[in-house]
């Protein structure tokens, strides 16, 4: 029976059917472009000498060059999970057919049919899900990587991209979680440990299960014998490495544990100048360096830990009274160590929260006196109760020193700094006006709203941890302002600079106005001083600040520094509740343990005087030259306003005058006084 023409070309097209579909499949493989793999990357936050600071990722994985894996962590996953691997092309009908075999004589699924270049392209490119058309696309993807790129490199992203458990993603976490090293480190052991974790990564997780971790591993062991990977020897001496876990805590931890609140301050940073890479933080890969030095921010932990007052009670954002530490590189900015509250699960960062300083702001109203080159450091103002009238909103006010007491006698700018006494610096922004203090404050690093009225001098103007410690970096290195710096460089995964922060410095103050105010605030930290404690935690070593403490003790401050670190503590409480506390007691004990365990390696050094800058012997109390009487001290001056009257010399006491002689008899009878110079009696007569 002969066919009709209509059936032939049925018949035909049945024929070409397999060939069209074929023949598009081969296009697509290799007219088909491969898409942008989805793999979230961890980005790196490191110090400065490149130590992980923290990983911030949605998947915590490093990806690192298949050239540093061990061929031994390659072959392991081949001999486990795809035996064939070098003899298919992405896809293995064999295997496949073997794997249904085995599910279907278990009864259950026992052995899967993927090829690890098929499970590479799922991780890489597609979902979970499970459906007709996204086989096709797996099997499309999985001919492109094996068209794109060699069996090692395949393996090398395999292993950067597959979950190992702990929240570990790719080899390198892994290796650095489990065993606290890199994976090109790792031993036969380890590496056969870790390519039996795929199978099922929380269970085999040698965190929760050692046991059934170990016996997988052996398990790996012996099939890469099989697969003539390693000798039969290899594997025996490999089985009997027994299982050693790093003590170290994991990446994840890390974040925590060192600096959670340097952390949270680059990401504030990266969300104001770099908000592509904040949007990408978290699965973009980046290495962050950083102005960190873990070595100080450990010592400012433990400093924070074990000088801190006892805990007087507890709110939502943790123990009150809480600490804020932040230390600064004189020199670059570089933001070295930085603690913003004693519980880092509380996201209150409080370095970058303003407070009262009190006092510690005393030194930019004697910096501007010093600018006028009117006055010096051994000039007076009396020390006694005072009225400003007018000076806060047209009301008079009254300032009282700290303890309430006065000496009423002229004191020097010395002493006011050293005995902090409130009344003698009201006198003195009194005498400057306080928007000559305020422009002052601005150019050494002050941003925060300034009342311009006389209460500025005594610290009623709120300002952050990290501004006031910012502000104080030109007195210690001779003058310069610097632009606070927590990220130094960004790279992005493909190794490329994006970002660069350079130290930026601005002159501010003249050098020898920032020598003179440093020396002053020497003698805050030694005999008579109010944080004469710090000495005694640094002995020899040369050390200028300030306490603070504001009213009613709500907030207690020290910002001290010497030529190479400058740092400040706040004390308080987040609900700015009074207290007993004071900036010498409770500030300051804490800047002296970080100070001291921060510089404990770096060589002791003074400031040196800079060019136009004098010493005077002067009377200590006045100022005044010398009169041979008087105690003296040696006072630094700006050329010119060194003092040139002597102090006068105290007339002796008028000696008393001699009482009149007894007479030897009684006289005889009372007589009148005698009208002449002689004042005695007339004899009488009988």
């Amino acid at each position: 029976m002969r066919k009709l023409p209509s059936e032939r070309w049925l018949f035909a097209a049945l024929l070409m059917l397999p060939v069209l579909v074929f023949g598009a499949f081969g296009l697509a493989v290799v007219l088909v472009p491969l898409p942008a793999p989805r793999m979230p990357e961890a980005t790196e936050v490191l110090d400065t000498s490149g130590a992980r600071v923290a990983n911030l990722f949605t998947e915590n994985r490093v990806e690192v060059p298949v050239a540093e894996m061990p061929d031994y962590l390659l072959n392991a996953i081949v001999a486990v999970e795809d035996d064939r691997f070098y003899g298919h092309k992405g896809i293995d009908p064999t295997g496949m057919a073997r794997a249904v075999a085995r599910n279907v004589r278990s009864g259950r699924v026992v052995e899967g049919g993927s090829t690890i270049t098929q499970q590479l392209a799922k991780n890489l490119y597609l979902t979970p899900e499970r459906t007709l058309t996204r086989k096709i696309k797996e099997a499309v993807l999985t001919l492109k990587l094996e068209y794109k790129y060699s069996k090692r490199e395949i393996l090398g992203m395999y292993w950067n991209t597959i979950y190992l458990g702990a929240g570990t993603y790719g080899a390198e976490v892994a290796s650095q979680t489990y065993f606290g090293k890199p994976a090109k480190q790792l031993t036969l052991a380890e590496a056969a440990l870790l390519a039996g974790l795929p199978r099922s990564p929380e269970y085999y997780t040698p965190v929760n299960n050692p046991e059934a971790a170990v016996s997988r591993r052996n398990l790996v062991l012996d099939k890469m014998v099989a697969s003539e990977f390693v000798r039969a020897d290899q594997a025996a001496r490999a089985k009997a490495e027994p299982l050693r876990l790093t003590s170290k805590p994991s990446m994840l931890m890390q974040v925590l544990d060192e600096a959670p609140y340097f952390v949270d301050l680059i990401k504030r940073e990266l969300a104001d100048r770099y908000p592509e890479v904040a949007r990408n933080l978290y699965k973009g890969g980046y290495e962050i360096h950083t102005t960190l030095d873990l070595g100080m921010q450990r010592a400012a932990n433990d400093a924070v830990r074990r000088a801190a007052p006892a805990a007087e009670g507890t709110l939502e954002t943790g123990p009150q009274p809480q600490i804020a530490l932040v230390a600064i590189e004189p020199t670059t900015g570089y933001i070295k160590a930085l603690v913003g509250g004693r519980d880092p699960k509380v996201a209150l960062n409080r370095v970058v929260e303003p407070q009262q300083p009190g006092s510690a702001f005393k030194p930019f109203v004697y910096g501007a006196v010093l600018e006028t080159r009117r006055y010096s450091a051994a000039s007076t103002q009396l020390d006694a109760p005072a009225e400003f009238p007018g000076a806060t909103a047209g009301k008079p006010w009254r300032p009282q020193n700290h303890n309430g007491k006065y000496t009423y006698t002229p004191a020097t700018m010395r002493t006011a700094m050293r005995r902090s006494l409130n009344v003698v610096t009201a006198q003195w922004i009194n005498t400057v006006k306080p928007p000559a203090v305020v422009d002052l404050a601005r150019r050494m690093g002050v941003e925060s709203p300034l009342a311009e009225d006389l209460t500025l001098g005594l610290g009623s103007s709120a300002v952050t941890p990290l501004e006031l410690t910012r502000a104080y970096v030109p007195l210690a290195n001779g003058g310069f302002s610097v632009k606070p710096l927590a990220i130094v460089r960004i790279v992005d995964k493909q190794g490329n600079v994006i970002a660069e922060e350079k130290p930026r410095r601005a002159k501010a103050l003249d050098p020898g106005v920032a020598f003179i105010v440093t020396d002053m605030l020497k003698s805050v930290v030694g005999p008579g001083g109010t944080a004469s404690t710090v000495a005694g935690y640094m002995p020899g070593r040369p050390v200028a600040g300030k306490t603070g403490t504001s009213d009613e003790s709500r907030d207690a401050w020290f910002v001290g520094y010497t030529p190479d670190l400058v740092a400040g503590v706040w004390v308080g409480s987040d609900a700015n509740a009074p207290s007993w506390r004071e900036g010498g007691s409770a500030a300051a004990p804490i800047w002296a343990t970080f100070a001291s365990q921060a510089l404990a390696k770096v060589k002791t050094r003074d400031w040196t005087p800079p060019p136009g800058v004098t010493a005077v012997e002067v009377c200590s109390e006045t100022g005044r030259l010398p009169n041979g009487v008087c105690p003296t001290v040696r006072e630094w001056f700006l050329a010119g306003t060194q003092p040139t009257e002597v102090e006068p010399t105290p007339l002796p006491p008028p000696e008393p005058e001699p009482e009149p002689a007894a007479p030897e008899t009684e006289p005889f009878g009372i007589g009148t006084p005698g009208i002449g110079g002689g004042g005695g009696f007339w004899p009488s007569t009988p």
